[in-house]
This record gives C-alpha cells, sequence and structure tokens, in this order.
C-alpha cells in the first residue's frame, strides 16, 4: 500500500464511518479496486478505526466529560443511567465479537455481490426512516438493547452501523438528535474493545508490508473527515434528510452487485 492508496482509504473510513453508507463496504470496494494485500488490511483497519474513534472524542469531548463526571458521584443520576444504556447497547455486538469473529471474519473476502446486497438492505433502513414522524422519546434501557443489535447486524460489510442504529432508535420513536447522538457514542467502547483484540492477535514487530508513512496519512486523512463527516451527520440527523444516503446506497449496490456478477 502507498501513501496514495492509504489516503484514499482514510477518506473513505473516516467519511463512511459517520455518515450512513457503510464504512466497511466502501473499504471491501476500495480494496478490490486497489489490490490491497490481505496483511496490509489488519494494520491499516487498526490505525484508521484508532483515527475515527479520536474524532468522536473531539467531537463529543464534553457529552463525554460531563457523563463520566456525573457516573463518578457514585450515585444513580442521568448521568449514571445514560451510561448503563451505552453499556445494554454494547452487549450484543461483545456477544458476536466473542463467539462468532471468524465467521464475520469471513464476510470479509472482498464478495462485492454480498457487500451490494447488504447495501440495499442500508438503502431500505434510510429510505423508510425518511417516512416515519419525528419522535419525542428518549432512548430507553429497552431501545438501547435493541439499537445494539441492530449494531451487531451492522458488522456485515455493507450494512451501515450509524445507518442501521440511527434508524432503529427513530423506528422506536426516539428523537432524531438524541438517536445520532447515541450511535456515535455507542460505538467508542467496541471499536477500542476491537482494536485491543487485533492488536494481540498480530504478531510483533510492526506493520507488516505497510510503510509507516501511509499509516500516518491514513491515520490524519481518517481523523479529519471523521470530523468533518461526524458534525455533518449530527446536522443531517436533525435535518431529516437520509433519503438522499439511501438513494447512494441503491445506485452504489447494484453497481457492486454487477460488477461482482461480471
Amino acid at each position: 500500500m502507498n501513501w496514495l492508496e492509504a489516503l484514499i482509504l482514510g477518506l473513505l473510513q473516516g467519511l463512511t464511518e459517520f455518515l450512513p453508507v457503510s464504512s466497511s463496504g466502501h473499504l471491501e470496494i476500495g480494496k478490490v479496486i486497489m489490490h490491497i494485500q490481505a496483511n496490509d488490511n489488519l494494520t491499516f483497519s487498526i490505525v484508521v478505526h484508532g483515527a475515527t474513534v479520536l474524532s468522536i472524542l473531539v467531537v463529543f469531548y464534553r457529552d463525554l466529560r460531563n457523563l463520566l463526571a456525573g457516573a463518578f458521584r457514585l450515585e444513580y443520576n442521568e448521568s449514571s443511567s445514560y451510561l448503563v444504556k451505552i453499556i445494554l447497547s454494547m452487549i450484543p455486538v461483545g456477544v458476536v465479537g466473542i463467539f462468532f469473529k471468524d465467521q464475520v471474519e469471513s464476510f470479509f473476502t472482498g464478495n462485492l455481490v454480498l457487500v451490494g446486497s447488504m447495501l440495499l438492505v442500508t438503502a431500505t433502513l434510510l429510505m423508510i426512516t425518511n417516512f416515519v414522524p419525528s419522535g419525542q422519546r428518549k432512548i430507553g434501557y429497552l431501545d438501547a438493547l435493541v439499537i445494539g443489535i441492530a449494531q451487531a447486524i451492522a458488522v456485515l460489510p455493507g450494512i451501515s452501523r450509524s445507518g442501521a442504529t440511527i434508524s432503529t432508535a427513530i423506528f422506536l420513536g426516539n428523537k432524531r438528535d438524541e438517536a445520532a447522538r447515541f450511535s456515535f457514542l455507542m460505538v467508542i467502547l467496541p471499536i477500542i474493545a476491537a482494536n485491543l483484540l487485533d492488536l494481540l492477535g498480530m504478531e510483533a514487530g510492526g506493520t507488516g508490508s505497510i510503510g509507516w508513512v501511509p499509516l500516518a496519512v491514513g491515520f490524519a486523512a481518517a481523523f479529519v473527515s471523521g470530523l468533518i463527516a461526524c458534525r455533518w451527520m449530527l446536522s443531517i440527523v436533525r435535518k431529516g434528510k437520509l433519503l438522499y444516503f439511501g438513494i447512494y446506497c441503491l445506485v452504489i449496490g447494484i453497481v457492486a452487485i454487477a460488477a461482482g456478477l461480471l
């Protein structure tokens, strides 16, 4: 992987991690197009996912500070309640990550037909969301668990994590801005945990065949584009304009399926 490929994939990761178009699906398509080697995938994936987590921490710094400050008061309050909901949302993806890791990884083989089909699922979710009236409920404990199940399903390449979780929260009648906030905050610990597991599973001694310059370029690209996309996505959800991303996923999904069949 050279620095230009790292730049492109880093931008893809940062933008598509938060926009409801599936980062995993776009990275799979990008790797197929640029013929990225398998031993480069894990190292690069860890780096760019770390960059997107950092962008979330920057955007939601005040929210996280207030939540942690409230939780450390050692009393049951709004902050501790919200953290419990986040923990509940992590259970389904944790189960998938621990017990079905090998099965999940078997889907990441550059299968464009699978990626395209899952992008069509994402497109359907986003298009339906456009016609759901804006709810006024706050996310409850059962809501958090159901949203967590949506996140677990979104490990499939082509199903957007943010698209699936935000859509599910909206279907449950929750406020749109709260749906987006919860979607971004709930992913922080799962991404960190997944990266730590990947690091533990890596062979000691470096970055594989990918050099430090491409890794640095990919990290910077993912971080900056992640900051932009995260803030943009919050505005998009508030305005209820997810339909356009549904149309985009529909088009890309059809193209990916056609390319995979040819």
